[in-house]
């Protein structure tokens, strides 16, 4: 049978480096551009029956990169929040962010906070925001959690099930993602919504984020639609 449209889709925006790359100038410039992509997309959703968006904005593993390459993300990201904070309020966007806030600086953290706190009565839109986020990260943090609850005698360990554990996790009033898409060519997960996207639908697209356009977003979730999911089951 296929499938409706899809209410959840999260993102990997990748390729913001390489487009720069590409055009002689600084990777930074390519996530300036990607900020901007963002606005464009987050515009169609309503439009393609989308009702959650989930993006990919720094993992657990960018700490890695240079020094300068990662300050002026953390300056992207406090520039995009300043400046997108009352439009998100207007057009009716939920925000939330997953993710271990415990390396961010306090600012990022408190810009977060507002942003979320604006935003909470918003329902046009549910966009969550993965900043400093890593999938097995994320299941050990839940995983502590769970087991601080065991240990206090709040939850009997011989019922902890799938459905316990999904509770403690940063998505958990989230609904599953039904399509993943990645851009940029490349065809891995990269430590993305590891639990939730168990049985998610995965698009592969060569476009470069910033070259990501609407249209684009348009043919990837109108297709989703000719997908036959059955969750593991056999068709009648």
């Amino acid at each position: 049978m296929s499938a409706p449209g899809p209410a959840h889709v999260a993102i990997i925006m990748d390729g913001n480096g390489r487009w720069a790359q590409k055009r002689g100038r600084p990777r930074l410039y390519g996530h300036h551009a990607g900020a901007r992509r963002l606005r464009e997309i987050l515009e169609a959703c309503p439009d393609l029956g989308v009702k959650y968006l989930t993006v990919f904005a720094f993992s657990t593993e960018n700490w890695k990169r240079t020094q300068a390459e990662v300050s002026g993300l953390m300056a992207l990201f406090r520039r995009y929040i300043t400046r997108e904070a009352q439009a998100m309020v207007e057009a009716g966007v939920r925000v939330r962010f997953i993710g271990d806030r415990v390396r961010l600086d306090a600012k990022l953290v408190a810009l977060m906070d507002e942003l979320e706190l604006m935003t909470a009565h918003n329902h046009l839109l549910n966009l969550t925001i993965a900043l400093n986020y890593g999938g097995r990260d994320e299941v050990a943090r839940a995983t502590k959690r769970l087991a601080r609850e065991v240990a206090a005698g709040k939850i009997d360990p011989e019922g902890v099930d799938a459905e316990t554990l999904a509770g403690f996790l940063d998505t958990c009033v989230l609904p599953d993602p039904d399509l993943v898409i990645r851009t940029s060519g490349e065809a891995r997960i990269s430590n993305f919504l590891l639990w939730q996207a168990a049985y998610s639908e995965y698009e592969f697209v060569d476009t470069l984020w910033p070259d990501f356009t609407r249209a684009e977003f348009q043919r990837v979730v109108g297709g989703y639609g000719a997908r036959d999911r059955r969750f593991g089951a056999v068709p009648a």
